[in-house]
């Protein structure tokens, strides 16, 4: 069946401006159609690929998304000790569609206070290097591998990285950014789940 050029065009410009709505500020251009490549695919699977690739969560949505999720988290127990001995969980600072995703280890006792994920001493250090890459702190997103303060700020237990997983691994699937900047070692390793050290880590970019 024929696809209908002015609902492409409808779908293609709400898939363009979804990209924009997340911060997309960019597209490679396409190369020279090839004369020898291949023939289009049928009508029917090129319908199938726009309807899929224009459903994107709008970022209304995804904020929306994102406080039921930090709403979610506050009545988390999946940690005993953890849930027994914070102030308050700490889910976040900043706003879907950010570039660049910064995660550190866990929330301390000034962002246990607070409910706000560096904002102590090593908060004013971050800040300085946000502001020395030529961004705002009001421009990127920041979180933690766990949403709870760990008792005297110890290095989070493996098992309580596990448990948190899924609400971080949600978090960054709803911001969306295009890079994660992983703040030492134990967010490294949780984010990539691997035992290499940092050393090991430092220096090249890695998928997540």
């Amino acid at each position: 069946m024929d696809i209908d050029q002015n609902e492409l065009k409808r779908q293609v410009l709400g898939h363009l401006q979804s990209l924009y709505d997340a911060g997309v500020r960019w597209l490679p251009a396409a190369g020279a159609p090839d004369s020898a490549a291949p023939q289009p695919c049928p009508a029917s699977h090129l319908e199938e690929q726009a309807a899929h690739a224009i459903s994107p969560e709008s970022l209304a949505a995804r904020r929306t998304a994102l406080t039921l999720l930090a709403e979610e988290i506050k009545s988390c127990r999946r940690c005993p000790e953890l849930a027994a001995t914070r102030t308050q969980t700490v889910f976040a600072d900043g706003s879907p569609g950010a570039e660049v995703c910064f995660v550190g280890e866990a929330p301390g006792a000034d962002e246990d206070a607070q409910g706000l994920p560096f904002v102590g001493a090593a908060g004013q250090l971050l800040n300085r290097i946000i502001a020395a890459s030529g961004f705002r702190r009001e421009e990127v997103y920041i979180c933690n591998i766990l949403k709870c303060r760990p008792p005297g700020n110890r290095t989070p237990l493996p098992s309580e990285a596990a448990n948190c997983r899924s609400f971080l691994e949600r978090q960054l699937e709803l911001v969306r950014p295009r890079y994660i900047v992983a703040l030492g070692g134990c967010a490294a390793t949780n984010l990539l789940q691997t035992t290499l050290s940092l050393g090991k880590l430092r220096g090249r970019f890695h998928l997540w």
